[in-house]
């Protein structure tokens, strides 16, 4: 079995994260390169983890230089599946199809009708409807959790094609982070043994609905003059944010920290972890904050309701609800031991359902599955 994943490289975030975790599992076991259409972080760090990689630069979207490149590779050392990952490697998938007769996989990471391309609204419609009729023309479809693959079944994807694997987190990875007073002084951040430390990690953009986190931290604050607030990522809305913080009366007790390179560092560094998207599929900042042992308050959104058992690993509120998020917040604010017990038991759930070992195994099944069907 040899199986060639395709990113474009400029991403961040939970398909990086993806990738990167799968791809390092998947070596153990089967015979897997990666292709990367620009050089970046995302390259250099899948280097570090000893994955296989090829870079073949593209100047832009419609250079198709680097796909002669890609045609001629996949012909010289004939893959039995392409995997692509993202909106442009689905379009060169897509475009591959035309040349070559190959099976191609891809892995839906987030809802395609709301993903975001930096840069201006032109872009983002003309990317987005790409990636809408890219889909179209790929064979196989997974999921990261089934809300995901419910979504493609709704929007007429051919059930029978469609697949769900749900992320997974590297246990036995040796993890390593900065003691929490050290990581707040890197910030200027003060802090006092009685404060606890509310945070926050996703892309400053609308759907990750920082407002609402703002808005709830504000009515939890008014009851307990405690709480502190750490926000970190970075985005387009970060001054208007930053401005709404101020209207709310919490940007002194509100903190924008950037982009943090180490996750550890971050949620070591907090008490609760928090997410507040309008739309995800089943996020690495949950799973990366009950690898800390830190429970989780979240919209109940993609698959997060899968991982988070409402009341006994974390808690669950609708989408926009920031009364709901500021009561939890409050609740377990004033109660150690009860968030204690619960981080101890997501980091114990996450553990048996959501390891690498376990995706990449799926993954496996899934690609024997997918060559048996083609003969």
């Amino acid at each position: 079995m040899k199986i060639l994943h395709l990113i474009s490289g400029g991403d961040t975030g939970g398909a990086k994260t993806h990738v990167i975790s799968l791809l390092k599992e998947l070596q153990k076991h089967i015979d897997v390169q990666l292709v990367c259409f620009m050089e970046g972080e995302f390259s250099k760090d899948a280097r570090r983890a000893g994955i296989d990689i090829q870079i073949f630069e593209q100047k832009s979207r419609i250079d198709f230089a680097a796909i002669k490149q890609l045609i001629n590779k996949i012909k010289n050392e004939k893959y039995d599946i392409i995997h692509s990952h993202g909106a442009r490697a689905n379009f060169i998938s897509a475009i591959l199809k035309i040349f070559l007769d190959m099976t191609v996989i891809t892995t839906i990471h987030s809802d395609y009708k709301l993903d975001d391309f930096l840069g201006n609204y032109f872009k983002n419609v003309l990317f987005r409807k790409t990636n809408a009729i890219s889909l179209r023309l790929i064979d196989y479809f997974i999921g990261v959790s089934d809300n995901f693959k419910e979504m493609l079944i709704h929007r007429g994807f051919p059930e029978e094609k469609i697949f769900s694997v749900y992320n997974g987190i590297d246990f036995n990875e040796t993890i390593s982070y900065r003691d929490r007073k050290d990581f707040l002084k890197q910030y200027d951040i003060g802090y006092k043994e009685e404060e606890i430390l509310i945070g926050i990690m996703a892309r400053l953009d609308p759907v990750k609905g920082i407002k609402v986190f703002l808005e709830g931290a504000s009515k939890a604050y008014t009851k307990n003059k405690n709480l502190r607030f750490l926000i970190a990522g970075e985005g387009e809305e970060k001054q208007k944010l930053k401005r709404y913080s101020e209207e709310l009366g919490i940007n002194d007790i509100t903190h924008f920290l950037g982009f943090v390179s180490n996750p550890y560092d971050f949620f070591n560094a907090i008490d609760i972890n928090t997410l507040t998207s309008y739309s995800e599929s089943f996020p690495f900042v949950i799973l990366e904050g009950a690898r800390m042992k830190k429970t989780a308050i979240s919209t109940s959104v993609g698959g997060i309701k899968d991982m988070i058992c409402h009341g006994e690993t974390g808690y669950l509120f609708n989408v926009g609800d920031s009364d709901a998020l500021g009561r939890f917040l409050v609740k377990l604010a004033v109660d150690e031991k009860q968030r204690i017990m619960m981080g101890e038991k997501f980091y114990t759930y996450v553990k048996k359902h959501f390891s690498t070992e376990t995706m990449a195994a799926k993954h496996i099944e899934i690609y024997r599955e997918v060559i048996k069907r083609k003969g």
